[in-house]
């Protein structure tokens, strides 16, 4: 099982960035799907989460309406949309599966918001 994330950036406060997390070794259409972030000096928080068709997705209450979770169950991929950025979502961005009774994250992909 492994989940590779990419996309983050350098972005100015106002900006947009699409974070991408690409999924194998075990059967994506199947499963939910996770971005959380991990801030310099605090814990790890759940973004956002997607069910396994896509029909539901969830957010924090700090990103809703800036943040859209996707996924193409063909491509095996998960997207983050990242609008309206701002400094606080300044982080180390992760993709997560929950697999077979255990938690696969990627290696994380550094977003940061700064002028």
């Amino acid at each position: 099982v492994q989940v590779v994330e990419s996309g983050g950036g350098l972005v100015q406060p106002g900006g947009s960035l699409r974070l991408s997390c690409a999924a194998s070794g075990f059967t994506f259409s199947s499963y939910a799907m996770s971005w959380y972030r991990q801030a310099p000096g605090k814990e790890r928080e759940l973004v956002a989460y997607i069910t396994s068709a896509g029909g539901n997705t969830n957010y924090a209450d700090s990103v809703k309406g800036r943040f859209t979770i996707s996924r193409d169950n063909a491509k095996k991929t998960v997207l983050l949309q990242m609008n309206s950025l701002k400094p606080e979502d300044t982080a180390v961005y992760y993709c997560k599966v929950y697999w077979r009774g255990a938690a696969y994250w990627g290696q994380g992909t550094q977003v940061t918001v700064s002028s």
